[in-house]
């Protein structure tokens, strides 16, 4: 049973994508929902699984006979563990004018980022898939409140199944989480490598500071860069990259660092009920990290790039995020409490002075009350994307 009681955004970006390129790409965390949303939005395809050891023996072994027995149109999932099946479909592609008969999956960013670019450059569209968003979830009338949303978290079969939290993240954890890391190093001490992951989910929304992180965890500086890529390429983590312009000598230049699924965040700091999250410390940086994750949903499920960004000075000013819209940055604070006070708008007026072109900044904070003001508008966090899905 699928997910298909729940529509996602990104199928309009895919159904117009599959017009134009006779492959598509669809990249994202493993259970975000990728091969569902292919199934539902590509009916009559041929399916095929590259996980199962029997279908991935017949890819590497006999790959012509692999697309004997599977013919186009084709869905073909997790193929960056063949990556070699990727000339054939060059091949394949390139005989025929039709468009949209092959759509991948994978869950390993850096290892098909680089088959991709050896085989399939023009040949195909690259869409990622992160887990649900606060719109799809509404679109599906699931409202939850701002404690339990950070603490389930967005991955379809909790919504689908009615999975508890802590049960689904500690499976996901033990066997994708792990699995992945196996794949991709050799990591000898699971249990450190689990420290690392807890550590980071105590830093989310802060400075990666490699430094720090090694000192902490007790490993080398090189295995702490390691081990972020492989978080990122297995789209565990990512890093939001600051905005340096000319205004400002003394911006920050490292990135912040946050989870693509909250809840697993707050499975790592051992959260295990919605109630703990008011009282939990990191609170108000898990409801930045989820309120940032919305804002790259809405950008990658209209198929357009991230543009976002935050900013930090020497002097201690700073702006949650920003994103480039209309070739201007628009300023957004991100807070959790319910109640709004004028005080939110001090950092968009610092950064206003700035940037004087900035565009009419906002604050996404965890209340109802929502308005526009001559200094900012004031969002409810479940209508974040309504600023960041309209034009670059």
């Amino acid at each position: 049973m699928g997910y298909e009681w729940i529509e996602r955004d990104i199928a309009a970006e895919l159904m117009r994508v599959r017009r134009e390129y006779p492959v598509v790409t669809i990249t994202g965390p493993r259970q975000s929902g990728k091969t569902s949303l292919a199934r539902k939005y590509c009916p009559g395809f041929t399916y095929t699984n590259l996980e199962l050891p029997h279908v991935r023996s017949l890819a590497e072994q006999d790959p012509q006979g692999f697309f004997e027995m599977h013919p186009a149109p084709l869905i073909i999932d997790e193929i960056q563990r063949v990556p070699s099946l990727l000339s054939y479909i060059q091949a394949l592609a390139d005989e025929t004018e039709e468009r949209g008969q092959y759509i991948l999956t994978g869950s390993h960013q850096t290892e098909l980022a680089e088959a991709l670019s050896q085989s399939l450059v023009g040949r195909t569209a690259l869409l990622r898939l992160l887990p649900l968003s606060l719109k799809e979830l509404g679109a599906a009338s699931i409202k939850v409140s701002r404690d339990e949303i950070l603490w389930r978290g967005f991955m379809p079969r909790i919504y689908h199944d009615d999975i508890r939290p802590t049960t689904f993240y500690s499976e996901y954890f033990q066997n994708y989480v792990e699995r992945d890391v196996r794949q991709l190093i050799a990591v000898r001490d699971l249990s450190l490598f689990e420290k690392f992951l807890r550590v980071l989910a105590g830093r989310v929304g802060q400075l990666v500071n490699v430094s720090s992180l090694s000192g902490d965890v007790g490993i080398s500086r090189a295995t702490v860069n390691e081990w972020l890529s492989v978080l990122e390429a297995s789209f565990v983590i990512f890093r939001l990259p600051p905005w340096f312009g000319n205004a400002s000598k003394r911006a920050i230049k490292s990135p912040k660092l946050y989870f693509t699924e909250p809840g697993l965040a707050a499975w790592l700091l051992q959260i295990e009920l919605s109630h703990q999250i008011p009282r939990d410390p990191l609170m108000g940086s898990l409801f930045e990290n989820m309120v940032v994750v919305e804002a790259l949903k809405s950008r990658l499920n209209a198929g357009r790039m991230s543009n976002l960004y935050f900013y930090r000075d020497s002097r201690g000013r700073e702006v949650d995020l920003i994103i480039r819209q209309r070739r201007k940055l628009r300023p957004i604070e991100i807070k959790a409490g319910m109640t709004y006070t004028s005080s939110m708008l001090k950092s968009l007026r610092q950064f206003n002075r700035l940037v004087p072109d900035a565009l009419h900044g906002a604050v996404i904070y965890g209340g109802e009350m929502e308005t526009v003001t001559e200094n900012a508008t004031l969002l409810n966090y479940r209508n974040t994307h309504t600023l960041f899905s309209s034009s670059s």
